[in-house]
């Protein structure tokens, strides 16, 4: 009988599954691509299953309003992905996390002006670490950074892909505090 060794650069398929209930109780539906609407499958979301890959979830259809990055694990309930409500009615697998940089700059002024630093790790406190108290624009070179509103990894949640973020709002920020931010790697 022939073994086969996995291959290094294999990557599963994105796999996540909800669930109405806490404790992965209630309905259920098993999503393997990104929906911009899963009104249709289920009415609140109160646990959820990451079997692969990263996933964005959004509040709103259409990937619009609050954001929660999860990483392959057992949430049990909301709270455990810091939710601010059991609406969850759009997803999306996160591609090209799966690298060795990242690199960010963060500005202090709209459309790349005023102090800038450059940034290639993980940074728990803004303030504390760069003297900046608002991010007003971004440029992502490299990987894929999740920016916090609050420090120690903690509020809202924002996706950063490769990209020009001219301003706050380019990330879907109401407000230019960025408080933390960290790179998603691979998992």
């Amino acid at each position: 009988m022939r073994s086969f060794r996995k291959c290094p650069h294999f990557l599963p398929l994105p796999q996540i599954t909800f669930f109405e209930e806490k404790k992965f109780q209630g309905r259920c539906y098993n999503c393997s691509s990104d929906c911009a609407d899963l009104h249709t499958y289920f009415s609140r979301c109160n646990s959820i299953r990451v079997e692969s890959g990263v996933w964005v979830i959004y509040e709103r259809p259409n990937y619009k309003g609050f954001q929660y990055i999860l990483s392959p694990g057992e949430y049990a309930d909301n709270q455990q992905w810091m939710a601010f409500s059991d609406s969850v009615k759009s997803c999306r697998a996160i591609k090209n996390v799966y690298g060795s940089t990242w690199k960010l700059r963060l500005y202090e002024r709209p459309d790349f002006e005023g102090q800038m630093v450059e940034c290639s790790d993980d940074c728990p406190s803004v303030y504390d670490t760069y003297k900046l108290r608002e991010a007003y624009s971004c440029v992502v070179t490299d990987g894929v950074w999740v920016f916090y509103d609050l420090p120690n990894y903690r509020g809202h949640q924002y996706l950063l892909e490769r990209g020009e973020y001219r301003q706050h709002s380019d990330w879907g920020a109401s407000s230019p505090g960025v408080g933390s931010f960290r790179r998603i790697t691979e998992f």
